[in-house]
């Protein structure tokens, strides 16, 4: 079984929907019942390192990520259903977290 991680941007149509602490505890229960969600958590700000400059404040517009289990990308994208960020038009990322070999 593949990894994969979910990024929620902060970029949804309806903020009041994507915040909605209602919607993410169903969503998260939903998860946990699959029995393939490994954790996941908002975001906060940072800050940016590159050897040799000034130290930068981190984009905002990632605020979530969420760690899942899945086949492949097609049925980790069965993960998006529900997803509060996604659901109120929002962006979400889906990237595979390959294990070296």
């Amino acid at each position: 079984m593949k990894e994969f991680i979910l990024f929620m941007y902060n970029d949804a149509l309806n903020a009041e929907a994507a915040n909605d602490g209602e919607k993410w505890d169903n969503y998260f229960s939903n998860l946990h019942a699959t029995g393939r969600f490994d954790g996941g958590s908002f975001i906060g700000l940072g800050l940016k390192f590159q050897k040799g400059q000034a130290d930068q404040m981190s984009e905002t517009d990632m605020d979530g990520i969420i760690r899942v289990r899945a086949e492949s990308m097609a049925e980790a994208k069965v993960f998006l259903i529900g997803n509060p960020t996604y659901e109120a038009g929002g962006t979400v990322e889906i990237r595979e977290l390959p294990r070296d070999e």
